[in-house]
């Protein structure tokens, strides 16, 4: 009987080939750690698509907001234009009106006095009525969308009537008419309403350079926000197949964990079999010379006996006779030691 080897006594042969009883377990988990390593590479993957996608679009985004910063400057600018073109037109319209009511005049200073009034009293209602839709917008919150509409659009028109009036009550006083020279006086007018006129055709023609500027960059502007959206939805996409894939790679290392396990708790077992196995056979072909406990044994036994007899002797043996030389075997038995015995040779 000799000692086993540390290999399973279980194996067989399958097309030509030893096949062990963990073989399969162990395919399986090749398997699974092969399919891990492929999903942590799909995984970090779709991270750094996520991350490249979000570097473009937060570089997108910074360029839409510079752009978006020029053009409301650019439109800032316009907008003085414009509203200096607005009170070139107010003026020229009033000094036009101012003609046609000296030509037409009847009433002499008295009827301009009327209108002057009339036109303050005017500015006064537009204005009061703008302050209390204005109010009206800010703390009425029980309007409708269509009514809020409505009040937008009454007081875009209160403000552009506003605008006309604020220029003639201030300059109404400014014009002097010299009722005793109506065709000087008249053409002195015609003269301020054209210089008036070109003014706002000059302010107008500037505006439009300065639209003309700010149409591209609204362009590159709706450009920059649709790829931003682009890349922001790519970022989000790939960020959910990260997840997508990091959730099966949980799971699938939760049985890649369980298989490796299965593989060391059978390990663990055959070693202890093999081992368990080896003792009993070392026991089995122990000798007595070789037996620990056995050894102790004998000597327990003799020193609790006191004698031990190592050999027989012969019938020829004289000194085996009754007659045999007292001196002698009294002589023998006093140089033999008391409790010694022969050494067994091993």
């Amino acid at each position: 009987m000799s000692s086993i080897q540390e290999q399973s006594p279980s194996r067989t042969v399958v097309n030509g080939e030893e096949v062990g009883p963990d073989d399969d377990l162990k395919t399986r988990l090749h398997a699974m750690e092969a399919r891990l390593r492929r999903m942590r590479d799909q995984r970090a993957s779709h991270n750094e698509n996520a991350r490249r996608a979000a570097d473009s679009r937060n570089s997108v985004q910074e360029q839409s907001k510079e752009i978006r910063a020029s053009i409301e400057e650019k439109l800032s600018e316009q907008k003085e234009v414009r509203a200096r073109a607005k009170a070139h037109q107010v003026q020229r319209d009033a000094i036009q009106s101012r003609i046609r009511e000296i030509i037409g005049s009847k009433k002499g200073r008295r009827s301009e006095a009327g209108k002057a009034k009339s036109e303050i009293v005017e500015l006064s209602e537009a204005i009061a009525e703008i302050s209390a839709i204005e109010n009206k917008l800010m703390t009425d919150g029980t309007l409708t969308l269509k009514a809020e509409n409505r009040l937008l659009r009454t007081l875009k028109n209160l403000a552009s009537r506003r605008d006309e009036l604020l220029p003639k009550a201030a300059e109404f006083e400014a014009i002097n008419i010299d009722l005793g020279d109506l065709e000087s006086t008249i053409q002195t007018l015609k003269v301020e309403a054209d210089a008036q006129h070109e003014a706002m055709k000059s302010a107008h023609e500037e505006a439009d350079m300065i639209w003309e500027e700010v149409k591209p960059m609204l362009e590159e502007r709706d450009f920059l926000r649709s790829e931003g959206d682009r890349l922001h939805e790519i970022f989000v996409e790939s960020k959910e197949m990260a997840n997508t894939v990091h959730a099966e790679i949980e799971a699938l290392l939760k049985e890649v964990n369980e298989a490796r396990d299965e593989i060391k708790s059978r390990r663990e077992e055959r070693a202890r079999v093999i081992r368990d196995h080896n003792e009993s056979v070392r026991n089995a072909l122990k000798t007595p010379d070789k037996d620990e406990e056995l050894a102790e044994s004998l000597a327990d036994k003799l020193l609790s006996e006191g004698s031990l007899t190592l050999g027989g002797s012969m019938s020829g043996d004289p000194q085996a006779s009754p007659t045999a030389n007292p001196a002698t075997s009294i002589k023998r038995k006093k140089t033999r030691k008391v409790g010694a015995f022969r050494k067994v040779r091993k």
